[in-house]
């Protein structure tokens, strides 16, 4: 064995603290019983209209739904009630989130892992890939396109789970995100916000990364279903631990991080089992911590190089199915962000959009330094899974406007203290909605002058005059103030908020 090999090694037993599982344990089990969860789907079938209906009224009062409530509306297939689902799902988008659309960009730190997943591009057993670290010279490079060029302001920064990637390149890392200025057109570009989707950390190292100053901790479970989990992450690995994953969210909560994201990869087991994970999930979190997950992500299995499970799985999710699950997500946990990203194709993602999706990505590259440096899209060797929409922010934004919605930018929630349990509460009220929709205008505006095309800015110019018009017209209480900062951005004045 290499020196390399035993130093890996030597890592990966220090990984996994069993305390830190043992402590959230209730008489030795974790949260997620396969026999319950079966047992609930089981009668749940064929659901009664009055049922349904009571469901419905109650998820549009912004309240969570039981697993048995979210099971019978898994089993709805009556086309009139699918579409009374649709419209409560909108009117609790709108309640909740207003009429926005909120966009970031994936940034791919590194595709290096000790884990195995069948899956996965990345897993350490696949020779084909082209391993590689961005150092930090090449993460600015990265954010200088992304930021100046391209016009994000939030990422979500991805890591994967080896040696070079620990806790203290991610620290520096996300320190080299936010050092970035870059010029525009009448402004100044930089990232305001990074959520980061990375392995599932001790409390000490979440402690370490939430003193940086990040926005949402991101961990997908991938698959509730353990015995699946177990057949697709090899035990003798740090992914191969369940309950290590299961409770990274705990352990972030205990270490500050008060805003969490959660999801499935589809595909990997039954979707009706996944989505009930999910939902036991949000309700642990909520009992322990009176708090649920600021976001539900939900990414289908996509073929990737050098996985031994993509589309040969016996649980593929049709895309009915899928657009069921997001559904009936929003309905269940009304109060949640939902993220579809670039893995779906732009058909899909339009669709998703009209069920209550709230955030997505665009101009996405999923390569290792594939924003700053020119090759060719969909290079399997440098990528973890093969992407279904390339489109530009430019073209999704345009997209969204002929659709009725503002694009938002907005991160000023994060500066102005409303995360976790003061963000679920103004959800829920639906006071947030009305921040968001301020400040949504008023990062369109900015994005508008500095980077869009004069097609898009065709379109979007008459959905964001609508939106001022809303503001005066239902908020006059503090439209002057709203106004001036509007004013004050057109000057060219940036990162100005309510």
């Amino acid at each position: 064995m290499s020196n390399i090999e035993n130093n890996n090694n030597n890592w990966i037993d220090q990984r996994i603290k069993r305390d830190e599982i043992n402590k959230y344990l209730v008489d030795g089990k974790n949260f997620i019983s396969e026999k319950e969860i079966l047992k609930t789907l089981e009668k749940a079938k064929n659901p009664d209209l009055e049922y349904i209906e009571k469901i419905l009224v109650k998820a549009e009062s912004i309240q969570n739904l039981t697993p048995e409530e979210t099971a019978a509306l898994l089993y709805v297939e009556n086309p009139d009630l699918i579409d009374r689902m649709k419209k409560a799902a909108m009117r609790i988008k709108k309640k909740v989130y207003n009429n926005r659309i909120v966009t970031f960009a994936p940034l791919y730190m590194g595709n290096y892992c000790v884990n195995n997943c069948q899956y996965c591009g990345f897993k350490t057993d696949n020779v084909e890939a082209q391993r590689r670290v961005l150092s930090m010279d090449e993460i600015k490079k990265e954010v200088e396109v992304l930021a100046g060029k391209i016009g994000h302001k939030r990422l979500i920064a991805v890591y994967g789970e080896h040696p070079k990637n620990d806790v203290d390149y991610i620290i520096d890392s996300l320190k080299a995100i936010y050092e970035v200025n870059v010029q525009t057109r009448k402004g100044i570009g930089s990232i305001r916000r990074v959520n980061v989707n990375a392995p599932a950390f001790c409390i000490d190292d979440l402690r370490s990364i939430k003193e940086v100053g990040i926005g949402t901790y991101q961990v997908f479970q991938e698959t509730y279903h353990q015995p699946t989990y177990t057949k697709v992450h090899p035990p003798k690995t740090i992914k191969g631990d369940y309950d290590w994953r299961l409770y990274c969210m705990h352990r972030a909560f205990e270490a500050g991080i008060d805003d969490v994201g959660i999801g499935a990869l589809f595909g990997l087991y039954d979707w009706k089992f996944e989505v009930l994970g999910l939902v036991y999930h949000a309700r642990e979190l909520e009992k322990r911590f009176g708090i649920g997950p600021h976001t539900v992500s939900f990414p289908r299995l996509e073929p990737a190089l050098g996985a031994t499970i993509n589309k040969d799985s016996s649980y593929l999710v049709s895309d009915k199915d899928f657009m069921k699950l997001i559904l009936v997500v929003r309905l269940s946990i009304p109060f949640t962000g939902m993220i579809i990203t670039a893995r779906e194709s732009a058909k899909i993602r339009k669709e998703a959009i009209s069920l209550g999706v709230t955030q997505t990505d665009a101009s996405t590259k999923i390569g290792i330094g594939g924003y700053s440096e020119f090759y060719s899209d969909q290079e399997e060797k440098k990528q973890q899974f093969i992407l279904g929409d390339t489109r530009n922010l430019d073209e999704v934004i345009r997209e969204f406007a002929k659709m009725g919605y503002i694009t938002s930018f907005c991160t000023a929630g994060y500066r102005c203290g409303r995360t976790g349990k003061c963000i679920m509460d103004l959800l829920r009220s639906g006071q947030e909605g009305k921040f968001c929709k301020i400040n949504a205008i008023l990062t369109f505006k900015e994005w508008l002058d500095d980077f869009s095309s004069e097609e898009t800015r065709k379109v979007a110019e008459p959905v964001l005059k609508k939106e001022i018009k809303e503001v005066k017209e239902f908020m006059p209480e503090i439209f002057d103030k709203f106004y001036s900062l509007y004013q004050r951005v057109e000057q060219g004045e940036r990162d100005l908020y309510l």
